[in-house]
């Protein structure tokens, strides 16, 4: 997984396989989900993100179980 963030354009994008993107869907205004062939969610991405959600200045990743 790898999340990556542009200040210049505030859009915030979580990388979850690096698939071929066959599809797209926003799902709520300015959230984009991005599909594979089969289906699986491969990124989503936040349109104008720092107005949606707190951009930290960091990212802890966390690994359950």
């Amino acid at each position: 997984m790898k999340v990556t963030y542009d200040p210049e354009v505030d859009v915030l994008y979580i990388i979850f396989s690096t698939a071929k993107i066959e599809e797209s869907d926003e799902d709520k205004p300015g959230v984009i989900l991005d599909y594979d062939a089969n289906g699986n969610i491969v990124g989503i991405e936040i349109l104008d993100a720092s107005k949606k959600m707190q951009i930290p200045p960091a990212l802890e990743y966390i690994v359950m179980g």
